[in-house]
């Protein structure tokens, strides 16, 4: 017997092409480019999501090293903290930084 595609495939392409809704040119309206397209973003995505961790990491060391100022190198802080056994990692001091200045003094004089 005969099977006939023709409303799952419709169905797809219709799903397809409301997921792209909104890019440019051939990559929102031809079915095969879109596919393409939809694959690329959905990669690019990915990749966004683990740069992202990294992006954060950078701006809490430039917060970190701002609030340090010329008391001290951001590398020699860093070591001293875990030279010391200071279990607060670098989101939180970055945090303690900007939001609670002395907090974060009082983190510098425990491990001057």
């Amino acid at each position: 017997m005969r099977v006939k595609r023709g409303v799952t495939k419709r169905k797809a392409h219709k799903k397809l092409l409301k997921a792209v809704k909104g890019y440019r040119m051939k990559r929102s309206k031809v079915v095969s480019v879109a596919h393409e397209a939809f694959h690329h973003a959905g990669q690019y995505a990915f990749n966004g999501r683990r740069k992202k961790k990294g992006q954060l990491r950078e701006i809490w060391i430039i917060r970190i090293n701002a609030a340090l100022g010329e008391r001290m190198s951001y590398s020699k802080f860093i070591q001293a903290l875990k030279v010391k056994n200071v279990l607060l990692d670098r989101k939180v001091l970055a945090d303690l930084a900007t939001n609670d200045m002395k907090a974060f003094d009082a983190v510098y004089e425990a491990v001057k």
